[in-house]
């Protein structure tokens, strides 16, 4: 599941963060430190986000047993 979820968090990731500087553009602060900021709480979010659709990928598609 770690290799899943590492997969999907350099797609989530870079959208979180991506996003969330997009964000703080628009809010109008476009120095340094509030779009590192935001990069950076946009990937830390994307981490748990990765895992728990890793967790429900590989649950929803486990074979079941008869």
């Amino acid at each position: 599941m770690i290799r899943l979820a590492s997969v999907l968090y350099s797609i989530i990731g870079t959208s979180l963060a991506g996003s969330a500087v997009i964000a703080v553009l628009v809010m109008g602060y476009d120095t340094l430190w509030p779009i590192l900021m935001a990069a950076a709480v946009g990937a830390l979010v994307a981490a748990p986000i990765s895992f728990m659709v890793a967790y429900k990928i590989t649950h929803l598609t486990a074979p079941r047993s008869a």
